[in-house]
């Protein structure tokens, strides 16, 4: 052979994940879609049914909002240990395990024969559910290709309030035909066929990296995750925004029940028709944070959910049903955002994704919880005024946040 002739040898690409308009790259945004319907219409499956649940045990309207508040409790307590299991177990598994477990949890829910064994249920639900929610960004920033993170994080966000649509929908209107047992029951099914979409299509990990395990390793991890200034006001920006979404959709069955609108329950549940305004804002919000970053993005959602809670006051059903509208896109402008934002900036710091994501699970679940509770007094209170007056001071300080964001260095040159 020629002295002059190189051997040349080819290094295989770097596989950086699935590309968008990849095969793959569709199953899992469709497969994550599918667990963010069954995890939120069960999550919320009560909600449109709380004057339904005050009439059959014969509980105030505050103490109908338990089965909300406990099943999101649940759920953000079993996120701080979901979290680090998945560090060492793997993402899918746990994925299959929890919808699995969550549906079961469900149906007997449907069953319960008093209300202490309904409210028990509904917190072992939030427990069941846990799994999904602490891996699935973690998930998407593992499997996917870099520049697609964003738009696939508002994708599965969107498929989170479809199924809060969903869910609450199917309950309202079955609930008003056969009553809130078969109403519950029907989400338990929905959210069962959705984890067999989920198990037929999602791919298992080829990217996850098991974490040292140990307390020693995971007290580490933790110290990490709390921090950084800014992935703890992301934590933040999550639960207020929750606390003020759920604060008034714990509520709004109760203002349209009552003057001067006087609907139905099935007639009152069609305000969740708005919630497709958050599968799009969730998606475009994504994209739009790709193109101009999440630091100019996150303010204008939060501004616009201000707006929405300041139209809902006006006594009129076309006004209050925009204004509504206005609050869901906003919200899942934030939330797309900042849930997509906490992984993402975990990485680029050296902290574990899955523990990070769980920590704004955390207070994001933890703001529903303790709001969504505090909404019900607020609605005794004062009623509407009061509940949209808790729910925008929560979303004013949400701006603030959101605004101090734009201030914090970035990681990426770490």
């Amino acid at each position: 052979m020629s002295a002059d002739v190189v051997e040349r040898v080819e290094r295989p690409a770097v596989d950086e994940g699935y590309d968008a308009g990849t095969a793959e790259y569709r199953r899992v945004v469709v497969a994550l879609f599918a667990a963010g319907i069954a995890t939120f219409a069960l999550l919320y499956s009560t909600q449109a049914v709380l004057p339904d649940l005050a009439t059959a045990f014969g509980v105030s309207a505050a103490a109908t909002t338990l089965t909300v508040s406990l099943t999101t409790a649940g759920l953000g307590l079993a996120l701080l240990v979901a979290g680090p299991v998945s560090d060492r177990t793997g993402r899918t598994r746990l994925v299959h395990l929890s919808l699995g477990a969550a549906s079961v949890v469900a149906l007997l829910g449907a069953l319960a024969p008093t209300w202490p064994v309904l409210l028990t249920l509904r917190t072992l639900e939030g427990v069941a559910l846990a799994g999904l929610p602490a891996v699935a960004t973690a998930y998407l920033r593992e499997e996917l290709h870099p520049r697609t993170h964003a738009r696939a994080a508002g994708l599965y966000i969107g498929g989170t309030a479809l199924g809060g649509m969903t869910g609450r929908l199917l309950t309202g209107a079955v609930a008003e035909a056969a009553g809130w047992r078969w109403a519950l029951a029907s989400s338990a099914l929905l959210a069962a066929l959705c984890a067999v979409v989920v198990w037929l299509l999602l791919p298992a990990s080829r990217r996850f990296e098991a974490a040292p395990t140990g307390a020693r390793a995971t007290w580490t991890m933790t110290v990490r995750a709390l921090s950084d200034p800014a992935l703890l006001k992301l934590y933040a920006v999550g639960g207020l925004a929750m606390g003020a979404l759920v604060a008034v959709f714990n509520t709004i069955g109760f203002r349209l029940e009552a003057a001067p609108f006087h609907l139905g329950l099935g007639a009152a549940s069609l305000v969740f028709l708005t919630y497709p305004l958050g599968s799009l804002s969730s998606a475009l919000s994504g994209r739009a944070a790709d193109r101009w970053g999440r630091r100019a993005v996150l303010p204008l959602g939060a501004l616009v959910a201000v707006a929405g809670l300041a139209v809902s006051l006006v006594d009129s059903l076309p006004v209050l049903v925009v204004g509504i509208a206005l609050l869901v896109t906003g919200f899942f402008v934030v939330h797309g955002v900042a849930s997509g934002w906490v992984p993402a900036r975990a990485h680029a710091g050296a902290v574990s994704t899955a523990q990070a994501a769980s920590f704004y699970l955390f207070t994001y679940y933890a703001g529903s919880s303790v709001f969504g509770s505090l909404a019900g007094t607020a609605w005794s209170l004062g009623a509407w005024p009061a509940v949209v007056g808790l729910a925008t001071v929560l979303m004013l300080v949400t701006v603030a946040l959101a605004v101090s964001l734009k201030h914090s260095a970035s990681l990426l040159a770490r």
